[in-house]
């Protein structure tokens, strides 16, 4: 019997280290580029970006909410554009060092933001639906699954989510700069402009104007 929650875990995990390795090999060398008419754009540096990092459950209500509600818009106000985005399942999950099991307590961002809105639908068993949707072929996906690479990666993110200090107390637990926002994360947007140290400061960093 395949679990849909441990199976949608996994395929969060891929696509997750994919969408950071690809967003990593993106990022910018200078601090400006151009976009015709001589007109030059400036673009942070990386090491101006501010670290976002979203731990949360794959079948949490709250966690599935923040991410596609929230979190989204990232994407919409250009805010991507200054910080390192990093997303870790498995923060209400732990290792069974027993027998090196994993135990839950309960194409990248189109497929997670696909998951989660299933998720706030109650409809976490149809998450292959999700695959069909955006052409992704559903074999890889369960022959990673099968032969426990996608625990093995999962295992990584449990003790990531370990070190943390203070502890996540609730999800989603949203960290900016290492420095976990509380309950206020539906405001990360502030943390992060307020972190970021650049010249390049997308508009929705700037205070409207009286």
């Amino acid at each position: 019997m395949v679990f849909p929650k441990l199976v949608i875990t996994i395929v969060l995990i891929l696509v997750l280290f994919f969408f950071i390795y690809e967003s990593e090999g993106a990022s910018y060398s200078s601090g400006s580029y151009n976009v015709g008419h001589g007109a030059d754009i400036n673009t942070p540096y990386d090491h101006q970006k501010v670290n976002l990092s979203v731990y949360y459950d794959s079948l949490c209500q709250s966690c599935a909410t923040f991410i596609v509600k929230d979190l989204l818009n990232v994407f919409y106000n250009n805010l991507i554009s200054i910080v390192n985005l990093q997303l870790v399942p498995w923060a209400n999950a732990y290792v069974n060092n027993t027998n090196n099991s994993i135990s839950c307590q309960d194409i990248r961002y189109y497929l997670i933001n696909c998951f989660e809105y299933l998720v706030i639908g109650g409809k976490s068993m149809e998450w292959v639906n999700c695959l069909s949707q955006l052409g992704l072929p559903k074999e890889p996906i369960m022959k990673c699954f099968n032969m426990g690479n996608g625990a093995q990666l999962g295992k990584t993110y449990i003790n990531q989510t370990a070190q943390l200090y203070p502890p996540p107390s609730f999800l989603p637990w949203v960290v900016v700069n290492n420095q976990p926002v509380g309950k206020d994360y539906a405001n990360f947007a502030h943390y992060v402009c307020k972190a970021y140290k650049g010249a390049a400061v997308p508009e929705v960093c700037n205070p409207p104007s009286k």
